[in-house]
């Protein structure tokens, strides 16, 4: 039996024998004077309680990931400081695999408490089902309509969520949110943070403050509905506000956990984790306009790996799916309480070491109850289809899942000119998982964990002109096959498109006409910030994704991956 309110703690016998078992483990001794603290930091964990599949189960060459593994690294190298803590940058759940996502993501609050996490900023996709949601996450309790589904009671995070610029107003919250969730403010009716925006940690008689903070953007990427009441704060203003208040209180080593990162040369799994070459994003601004006062920056929402020194400030980011895990020592001077050295490198959470025996019991606490759904086969493929997209900014993956939505768009609402999705929303590679080939209903789910509601509404050819010029690289939208363009990234925000390229069914797109399309209920409420999408009318409900695409798996087995030529640059 599996006693959901305990942490699963490690036997000293199974830690020493992780020690042994892992290489790079030495035990740290201070110079005089001094105190040595060490991080542990990863970001974008998403619920990945097994080893991640496909190119998210990889660095360069090096299979990686899976929560078993990652407490193995973890205790392992927390038994050579014990000044030692573990912190995220958040996106620990939301957009996560079925054995976690079924539930809700209390197996992934229940994985991570065990592995020791101790503090985690709060990440967009922690917002996924609402703030509300959230909030339960970290007090504990059943779910308001599908309850403890495991029957066992859920007691919540047994790490602490910190968020300095996210801030409740009680006035334009919903009367529901506040009421299920039982947040309170501690001033009355006014507005106050969701969660402490720092916390205190004392190490050996010097003290560390940490500061939690949530990419300002947050808003455009999740469900405005699970918003409602929440106000986002600039991520600078805020971190610096809280950095005074920590000084005030005598602290001077000071560490800041935020879900916003940037971009290392390299692609995506393949940059070398320990360098931070052509290093650009949003982090960079934000780095250079926090205080000085602040010390490491533990980054993340991009999934990459890289430790760069920004403004005198160290910055990390840990990858994603729990592959890699930042190794970060400061040596604080006593007297002062002030960082005098600090370093870093990134781990790759290899599989080749013991599995941690207590995340394998939640694992297989969890395991039967999603096995009658996730086990069941649902169509076959010849080869994993990826998701990754080519320059310009189209996947095969993202071709079929569009085709699907254009398949059952028109079974459903008639007259539908073409379909598009974001590439957000495509999760994982599809990765068959079943015997030759056979695709299971779990594999479908990894790929598409949000449970997004396809939709039908009229846009002006115009309205879809203006919606293309809002992309980026990458943020992309995939489109069915019958929709082709080519357009030029590199441009400004109004002249990226080439116009006369546009073309449905194989006729030219004419701005005064009136079109049907498909597409997902995040995208029609201007998410990824395709505002434009907000003009649709005329709303016809299709489908939940997830289950769209698996008759579309059904229907069209042996699977292949689209040719990735609805899109073209235009240079």
């Amino acid at each position: 039996m599996i006693h959901r309110s305990g942490r699963y703690p490690l036997s000293l016998a199974l830690v020493a024998a992780i020690v042994l078992s892992v290489t790079g483990c030495a035990t740290h001794a201070p110079a005089a004077g001094t105190v040595d603290v060490h991080l542990l930091a990863f970001n974008d964990f998403h619920g990945a309680m097994e080893p991640p599949a496909g190119s998210n189960g990889r660095i360069g060459n090096t299979t990686a990931g899976g929560v078993e593994y990652l407490a193995t690294h973890l205790a392992a190298l927390a038994a050579s400081n014990p000044n030692n803590v573990i912190v995220s940058a958040g996106d620990n759940i939301g957009a996560s695999p079925l054995l976690s996502g079924m539930f809700h993501d209390e197996p992934s609050i229940e994985a991570l408490s065990t592995a020791g996490l101790a503090l985690s900023a709060v990440g967009n996709h922690e917002l996924d089902e609402g703030w509300d949601e959230l909030y339960r996450m970290q007090k504990g309790g059943c779910h308001p309509v599908d309850g403890c589904q495991d029957n066992t009671p859920f007691a919540g995070a047994m790490f602490r969520y910190l968020s300095a610029n996210l801030i409740v107003d009680p006035a334009t919250a919903t009367q529901q949110m506040l009421d299920r969730s039982g947040w309170k403010s501690p001033s009355g009716r006014q507005p106050s943070p969701l969660f402490p925006p720092y916390t205190i940690r004392e190490f050996d008689g010097v003290k560390v403050g940490f500061i939690g903070i949530t990419l300002r953007g947050v808003g455009s990427l999740v469900s405005p509905i699970g918003m409602k009441g929440l106000v986002v704060r600039g991520e600078a203003t805020a971190a610096n506000e809280a950095a005074r208040a920590l000084r005030g209180q005598g602290v001077r080593a000071i560490v800041v956990l935020i879900h916003e990162g940037g971009i290392p040369k390299g692609e995506a799994g393949q940059e070398n984790p320990n360098t931070c070459e052509d290093f650009r994003g949003a982090i960079v601004d934000i780095a250079r306009q926090m205080s000085p006062d602040i010390d490491v920056i533990v980054s993340g929402h991009t999934h990459r790996a890289y430790i760069c020194t920004l403004e005198s400030k160290l910055v990390t980011s840990a990858s994603s799916f729990s592959r890699v895990v930042t190794d970060i020592d400061l040596r604080i001077d006593r007297p002062s309480g002030r960082v005098v050295a600090k370093t870093a490198h990134n781990v790759i959470v290899t599989r080749d070491v013991a599995k941690a025996p207590a995340e394998t019991a939640l694992i297989e606490h969890y395991r039967p109850l999603a096995a009658s759904v996730a086990g069941r086969p649902v169509g076959s493929e010849t080869a994993p289809i990826v998701a990754r997209r080519n320059e310009a900014g189209e996947s095969a993956l993202g071709d079929i899942i569009a085709d699907g939505m254009l398949d059952a768009a028109r079974a459903v609402g008639g007259r539908v000119d073409a379909a598009f999705t974001n590439i957000g929303g495509i999760r994982n590679d599809l990765v068959p998982s079943g015997p030759n080939g056979a695709i299971t209903f779990s594999d479908v789910y990894n790929v598409l964990p949000f449970n997004n509601i396809v939709m039908v509404k009229t846009l002006t050819g115009d309205a879809l002109l203006r919606l293309l010029e809002q992309q980026t690289l990458p943020r992309t939208l995939q489109v069915s096959a019958n929709f082709h363009y080519a357009w030029d990234p590199t441009k400004p925000a109004g002249s990226r498109i080439n116009r006369a390229s546009v073309q449905i069914d194989g006729k030219p797109l004419i701005p005064t006409e009136r079109y049907r399309v498909a597409t997902i209920d995040f995208v029609w409420n201007g998410g990824d910030d395709f505002t434009v999408a907000t003009e649709g009318t005329e709303a016809v409900a299709v489908g939940v994704d997830v289950d769209v695409f698996l008759a579309y798996v059904g229907k069209h087995s042996p699977l292949h991956g689209g040719p990735q030529d609805r899109i073209r640059l235009d240079r």
